[in-house]
């Protein structure tokens, strides 16, 4: 018998990813967390022999439940599965521990793939996301200027470039506007930029975001 964690908010999704995976693979049995504090429940009170994690869920971030299933168990692979193109946040989320990554408009194959190869130990990245990180450890610098990000600046950086004030993203990450001011500087420092305008330009120009809804 194969465990396997769906942790995903949209029920649609969720009957997929069961039909999916219950036709590629024999015995396995599906637990199914909609939110973050959910998924870290299952995870503590039930060993599972696969994680599938969405990066976006209703009360947290799918890279901050990720640190928690590792910080609890950290040989269980977690593969991340997303909305976002997969040079937004893939190289991010396998530098926390993701096993694989693979977006929503995968194949099912593809999904079933990372699946059985994460189940056996190995890593599953696209051939295109692969190239890039060969690339990044053959220079040893990161490709773009948003990689040299730390989680929290990424996050703050994405919640700037999206058109929250200092004082919404303090509320919402419940930190001080001076702690979110100190982050927005070293942000502008590190990406080579003076003004808010000058991250949105960046985020546009990358194609990084999608806008709010």
């Amino acid at each position: 018998m194969i465990r396997v964690l769906l942790v995903e908010d949209h029920s649609v999704v969720v009957e997929g990813l069961r039909q999916i995976l219950a036709d590629a693979i024999p015995d396995v049995e599906f637990g199914v967390a909609a939110t973050a504090a959910e998924a870290v429940r299952l995870f503590r009170t039930t060993r599972w022999n696969v994680v599938v994690l969405d990066v976006s869920l209703p009360d947290g971030s799918g890279l901050d439940v990720l640190k928690q299933l590792r910080a609890i168990r950290p040989s269980t692979p977690v593969l991340v599965l997303s909305m976002h193109p997969e040079e937004q946040f893939a190289v991010r989320l396998l530098r926390a521990g993701a096993s694989g990554y693979v977006t929503k408009k995968a194949a099912a194959q593809e999904l079933v793939t990372a699946v059985r190869k994460i189940r056996g130990g190995g890593k599953y990245v696209s051939a295109a996301l692969a190239e890039r990180l060969a690339d990044e450890i053959r220079t040893g610098a990161p490709l773009e200027p948003h990689d040299a990000l730390s989680d929290r600046e990424y996050l703050v950086f994405r919640m700037l470039a999206l058109g929250q004030t200092v004082k919404q993203i303090a509320a919402e990450l419940t930190l001080s506007p001076q702690t979110i001011s100190t982050h927005r500087t070293r942000i502008l420092e590190k990406m080579g930029m003076k003004t808010n305008a000058d991250l949105v330009r960046y985020v546009a120009e990358h194609r990084l975001f999608p806008p709010p809804v």
